[in-house]
């Protein structure tokens, strides 16, 4: 949010009964296997999603849109691991963090994400919950600068919350102000963009409401990059999912399980 200072066949018969026919029958048979084989898989890549709450992408999860873990992984991953993420950022995970919120963008210069939580459970990391989303319409930067559009690469830990709406039930601390509200000469579909938000911790200072203006970097670096609630495409720097979905991280992520944000464009995050 640098700008604002405030802190998606029918099959042939196979019949016959010569020596052609059954031969065509059987090759029928065999490229009906294959194919439909090509389209559990295309399937089972795919999220669903589903409509719109105030503007925002509707949460998806495997291939349900209630926000519930999706099925099981047909990939082998080391479960001691947030899943596709790299040894360079895997090792800036704090040991003590429990709770981690992954960003997998798209592209370098695409706005589209899927948003992961992940909670830890013992030495293993499971999915919880995960929608569509967006961030930075520009894509991804490893060198965020004010007025790029594009969202920081990067681990972040995630300390405060707050927006224009009262407080949901978060457990980090939430701070409720009209000074939230994004500006009216904006469009209106980016009215309720700030009615929740969570703070990123990118050059700010932690344990002050997300609008404490301070740049500890230096205003060059930008800052106020958080989550909150999206719009129907890519924001100023920020990550945006649907409002349930916000709802649902500010009522679990705690304090107590060292919540961190892990964001980045899906190449970026594997290096």
């Amino acid at each position: 949010m640098d700008r604002m200072r405030i802190g998606g066949t029918r099959w042939g018969r196979t019949g016959g009964t010569s020596g052609a026919d059954k031969v065509r029958g059987a090759v029928r048979v065999r490229l009906a296997t294959m194919v439909c084989g090509a389209l559990v898989m295309s399937l089972a890549a795919c999220g669903g999603s589903g409509g719109s709450d105030n503007g925002a992408e509707a949460e998806a999860s495997g291939t349900n849109s209630g926000g519930e873990a999706g099925g099981a992984d047909a990939r082998t991953v080391d479960p001691t691991r947030v899943p596709d993420v790299g040894d360079r950022l895997q090792k800036q995970i704090p040991a003590e963090s429990r709770q981690v919120v992954a960003v997998y963008g798209e592209g370098r210069n695409d706005a589209d994400a899927t948003i992961v939580l992940y909670t830890k459970s013992g030495s293993t990391w499971k999915k919880t919950r995960s929608w569509q989303g967006h961030n930075g319409k520009k894509g991804w930067t490893t060198d965020h600068r004010e007025g790029d559009k594009r969202s920081p690469v990067g681990v972040f830990t995630l300390t405060d919350t707050g927006g224009v709406l009262a407080d949901p039930g978060a457990k980090l601390p939430y701070s409720e102000s009209a000074s939230f509200q994004a500006p009216h000469y904006w469009a209106k579909s980016h009215w309720h963009d700030f009615d929740y938000v969570i703070a990123i911790d990118y050059n700010r200072v932690k344990g002050t409401s997300p609008i404490d203006p301070t740049r500890p970097e230096g205003q060059s670096k930008g800052g106020s990059i958080w989550l909150h609630m999206d719009h129907g495409s890519g924001t100023s720097a920020c990550v945006s999912l649907s409002k349930s979905g916000m709802e649902y991280l500010l009522r679990t992520l705690d304090p107590d399980q060292h919540p961190v944000i892990v964001m980045g464009d899906k190449a970026e995050l594997k290096a």
